[in-house]
């Protein structure tokens, strides 16, 4: 019982916080060169953004903070379609404000098959131009990178549609 209004006191104040927005940077527009800042993996080791850009169609999703409801919803939906979204051509990784532990211990819970990456400093964040709450937490936004450059975005992400949206976009791409 605690456990839950925990989680219901956390999203409302998530919520709010979102709409206390710090920055209005603008997201990068398509045809931007997607951020090489360097960054950390869940692991703790340095991640490449360059290389992964290289590898194919990489989606670049931001959300809050790992293991809340909303965050935990989008990315078990991303888990759960795995399948059509590698069929897609598309890599995934997850980009916070998170230490790398609690990256990787989000990612072993929710048995993520993809890269989450540890912005601590918040570089790739204010590389992308995704705002932040008042609370220092990125605001929820994905990117589609192709060749180094952003092809789509969307910064309205919701969890309930955010998969579906990307493979749309995907598709269009082709």
């Amino acid at each position: 019982m605690l456990k839950a209004l925990f989680f219901s006191v956390l999203a409302i104040g998530l919520a709010a916080a979102y709409l206390l927005t710090t920055g209005h940077a603008e997201p990068l527009a398509q045809g931007a060169k997607a951020p090489t800042d360097a960054v950390m993996d869940q692991d703790g080791k340095p991640f490449d953004l360059a290389a992964a850009y290289k590898k194919g169609l990489t989606l670049v999703y931001f959300y809050p903070k790992a293991d809340t409801p909303g965050c935990t919803k989008q990315a078990c939906s991303l888990r759960d379609e795995n399948a059509a979204i590698t069929k897609a051509g598309i890599q995934i990784l997850g980009v916070s404000i998170n230490t790398p532990k609690e990256q990787k211990d989000f990612q072993e819970k929710y048995k993520l098959p993809f890269t989450l990456l540890a912005d601590e400093k918040g570089k790739i964040v204010a590389g992308f131009g995704v705002p932040k709450m008042v609370i220092g937490l990125a605001t929820r936004q994905s990117f589609l990178v192709k060749d180094g450059l952003i092809v789509w975005s969307d910064s309205a992400v919701s969890p309930a549609t955010h998969t579906a949206k990307v493979l749309e976009a995907a598709a269009k791409l082709k």
